[in-house]
């Protein structure tokens, strides 16, 4: 198995804000009009991403779908929460046999390697295009308030959010 570090170095990835290691790889030249109440934006933008074993993508959403794409590393659990505020996960990699999994726009959602030894080096496409300005990262009393009705999701809530 690769190196972590050198990874980082080979692709030249910077800190993410929500956790992790990113490098923007593509941003359409094809712009859509005054989508999501945030302006004009690129089609579509895609990064690699990449999380240690003990590193996580806090608690976040965009206001475009976000899909992932397995590369390389352990397995990653994506979490959730659905329409009807259920915490769901989605399994990506090779030992789960899915390679790619979809997160809708204004979903709450986090991530984390299935092993604390290893690593998850994924792309991320969003459509359309991401925008820092469409992020927010979330809270954890606000997640709580909204999504706390079950023990586990308070858990991972607290797990998966930073102080």
């Amino acid at each position: 198995m690769q190196d972590f570090q050198t990874i980082i170095e080979a692709l030249s990835l910077a800190p993410h804000p929500e956790g992790g290691f990113y490098k923007e790889m593509y941003r359409s030249d094809t712009i859509v009009e005054k989508l999501n109440d945030s302006g004009n934006k690129s089609a579509y933008t895609s990064i690699y991403y990449l999380l240690s074993g003990k590193d996580f993508s806090a608690w976040h959403r965009i206001k475009s779908d976000e899909t992932w794409y397995f590369h390389l590393g352990c397995d990653v659990l994506i979490y959730f929460f659905d329409g009807n505020k259920a915490l769901q996960t989605i399994q990506l990699g090779l030992g789960s046999k899915t390679l790619q999994g979809t997160i809708p726009a204004h979903t709450w959602f986090a991530a984390k390697p299935l092993s604390e030894d290893a690593f998850s080096l994924v792309s991320c496409a969003v459509a359309p295009g991401f925008e820092f300005l469409d992020f927010e990262l979330g809270r954890r009393e606000a997640l709580e308030r909204e999504f706390g009705h079950a023990a586990q999701n308070i858990q991972m809530i607290q797990a998966l959010t930073r102080p």
